[in-house]
């Protein structure tokens, strides 16, 4: 437990053990004498059996059994308080840190790994996607519908985003090797609590009035879930996902951040990647994913550079994440455009998703894995601001050129 607290410690968490060690304590003592109780009244139980057979008065057994009654039901209530109270502290406890994730106090500690092409430089003044797209990506009209941070795409921009979508599709799966699957946009808190989005992100989280039913805030929570509850075959592994759906989040910590545009939406379109592998396997895993993420951007020519995530900024389920940013000329910087992550057992022992090993045939927790292949949103203002020209023009990618149905640029509107 020491070594965990050391761990969780360079994500800024404390790990209070002696309050954690009393809490258990306590559980231990109430599940004693809840058992302690139970025997006795199993005992008492056979005893006032053995008396009727024998046609012996069992009052005062009786008077004793309605006793223990008693107290067993207080035992037992105590017994759940302290064990809800114990797994409340579980319930926000982070995943702790793989080995290699680099140590950092904010994400000005992050790691550089790679990068991939030359950020592109214009003899002109480069436009963001706001600039380049005017009226055909309509946030005025989005606003009436909803309100602040949706989007309404019109004419070749929302082809444009369709067709992002697709390509991503075909390359996870006919090259990638990935099942794709189609999944409820509405999941009960149970899933979510599996992922680890609840409790401790409620807050971020679109919930549906009057029922346990919540928005996806992204695939990975529904196509994770997909084997909650499972005890899958070696043979099975590994399973490989890609699904592409909207997502949707409050995104209730980051009020103020990125306001222009789309960068960051209440509702985006995303092409998730998820594996589910063997405990041995996921490192590795982690690796091909992130270069399967990369595939979709080199593909389509964007500069970008992949950086390894401090122990301050991984997810709370993850154990170890590796960030995709694209150069975007309109902001002059690096954006993240894909998150690929590793959450070792932390996700399968919420779910109960196991596998049978296969010399001990006993259930074990399997690794689940997930990552954006890419976000599809982002992407769009990726290509939208790489591939314009000086008159506004927006020069579709070769790779997309078949999604296009013959278009080869989006001009500006008059």
């Amino acid at each position: 437990m020491e070594a965990a607290a050391v761990a969780l410690a360079t994500r800024g968490y404390h790990l209070d053990i002696e309050a954690l060690k009393k809490l258990d304590a306590e559980r231990k003592m109430w599940q004693v004498k809840t058992e302690t109780l139970q025997n006795e009244r199993n005992q008492k139980s056979k005893m006032i059996g053995q008396a009727k057979a024998k046609g012996l008065e069992a009052m005062d057994l009786l008077a004793e059994m309605a006793t223990m009654g008693d107290a067993l039901k207080e035992a037992e209530v105590a017994l759940q308080a302290a064990q809800a109270a114990l797994q409340a502290v579980y319930d926000l406890m982070p995943n702790i840190p793989h080995a290699t994730t680099p140590i950092g106090k904010s994400e000005a500690d992050n790691v550089e790994v790679r990068r991939f092409g030359t950020p592109r430089t214009f003899a002109f003044e480069a436009k963001d996607h706001v600039a380049l797209a005017k009226e055909k990506i309509d946030f005025e009209t989005a606003a009436k519908l909803t309100g602040a941070r949706f989007a309404v795409l019109r004419g070749k921009i929302a082809r444009l985003h369709r067709a992002l979508g697709q390509f991503m599709l075909d390359l996870h799966t006919t090259q990638h090797g990935y099942q794709e699957v189609y999944v409820p946009y509405i999941v009960a808190g149970h899933c979510l609590y599996g992922t680890g989005q609840l409790p401790k992100f409620a807050e971020d989280q679109f919930a549906i009035r009057d029922e346990d039913w919540w928005l996806i805030p992204t695939a990975e929570v529904a196509v994770t879930n997909l084997v909650r509850e499972n005890i899958l075959n070696v043979s099975e592994l590994p399973l490989q996902y890609v699904c592409h759906s909207p997502c949707f989040r409050k995104e209730a910590g980051s009020y103020g951040k990125d306001m222009r545009g789309m960068l960051r939406q209440h509702q985006f379109d995303k092409v998730e990647l998820v594996q589910i592998v063997l405990p041995e396997h996921s490192d590795e895993a982690l690796e091909i994913m992130v270069m399967h993420a990369e595939k979709v951007l080199q593909l389509l020519e964007l500069p970008y550079r992949v950086m390894a995530l401090c122990t301050a900024d991984i997810g709370n389920s993850v154990i170890k994440t590796y960030d995709l940013e694209v150069w975007l000329p309109g902001q002059s910087r690096y954006r993240e455009i894909s998150s690929c992550s590793n959450a070792a057992s932390f996700q399968a022992r919420r779910m109960q998703a196991r596998y049978r090993h296969p010399e001990t045939q006993k259930p074990e927790f399997v690794h689940t894995l997930n990552g954006s292949g890419l976000a599809v949103g982002r992407t769009l203002i990726a290509v939208m601001e790489n591939y314009q020209d000086e008159a506004g023009c927006i020069h579709i990618p070769k790779a997309l050129l078949p999604y296009m149905g013959g278009l080869t640029v989006i001009e500006p509107e008059c």
